[in-house]
């Protein structure tokens, strides 16, 4: 990584859409090599986006990549590896698909471009009908959810979408639990559009994101889930948080193919100090 101060460039991309303003904002940079990890922290609290990309380019199509919300570092994030897919592809020379992303805690991920989309090669991540109480952490995400799974996040099942759309939760009662076990909050439902096959929201307030915009992680959960109920290997899913979101799923096994477009919204430069990068 360059100090002093010559600039990084990055880009911030829209992911899980076709348009500008909707979809997930992720911060991407592309790095020579990896600063102090407080440098990618700062940064990415700086941007105060869901999560900030950091990806250091390596030989064959394979490339280090690292997530970071506001708050934390994730092991992790679907739109993000998205958003950084689209940079290589698409705003920089000498990339193409397929890629591989080497990350250090979710395995190696691939993304191949097909059909208009990027596809995502994520793990699987099944939610199994939990055998505890959740009293209260069903009264903190509200409403009256009909089923309740977990895996690395909460499932919460409502019979209807625009039960989901109605959700206020109880975000700092959230981020209790979510200190204690370290798991976000899936809300889905059956989509009743005619368009997809089902809906979801997600909440993160213990890693510094209360309602994520477009989660493909959660996706790893939501689709085998849908595929299991409704016999269906491909699904068409839509985020319906405020700005909204797209995905197609595929379930393959203990693999979830996640397709979804992506728009740069800007790019930008910062310029870090010795001081700021040591």
């Amino acid at each position: 990584m360059t100090t002093g101060r010559q600039p990084l460039t990055f880009h911030q991309v829209d992911a899980f859409t076709d348009r500008v303003f909707a979809g997930n904002p992720a911060a991407v940079y592309v790095l020579e090599a990896w600063p102090d990890d407080a440098v990618l922290a700062a940064i990415a609290a700086e941007h105060n986006l869901s999560e900030t990309a950091f990806v250091v380019p390596g030989a064959a199509g394979r490339h280090e990549l690292r997530w970071f919300t506001p708050a934390v570092e994730v092991e992790l994030c679907g739109h993000a590896t998205l958003a950084s897919a689209h940079v290589l592809l698409n705003e920089l020379d000498g990339y193409r698909a397929p890629l591989t992303f080497v990350t250090r805690m979710a395995g190696e991920l691939g993304v191949t471009d097909r059909d208009g989309r990027l596809w995502l090669n994520l793990p699987a991540r099944v939610a199994e009908p939990i055998d505890h109480d959740i009293t209260e952490v069903a009264a903190a995400l509200g409403g009256q959810a009909v089923e309740w799974r977990a895996s690395n996040n909460y499932l919460a099942v409502f019979e209807s979408a625009a039960e989901v759309a109605a959700l206020d939760p109880d975000m700092r009662a959230l981020a209790r639990h979510s200190a204690q076990t370290n798991l976000g909050f899936i809300a889905t439902a059956p989509a009743d559009d005619g368009a997809h096959d089902f809906v979801s929201r997600y909440f993160a307030p213990g890693h510094g994101v209360d309602e994520d915009p477009v989660t493909g992680s959660a996706h790893c959960t939501l689709a085998p889930y849908w595929s299991a109920r409704l016999g269906k290997h491909e699904l068409a899913a839509r985020q319906i948080s405020a700005r909204g979101g797209e995905l197609v799923c595929r379930v393959e096994g203990d693999r979830v193919h996640v397709g979804g477009r992506a728009v740069t919204f800007a790019t930008g430069t910062v310029a870090l100090t010795d001081k700021a990068a040591s």
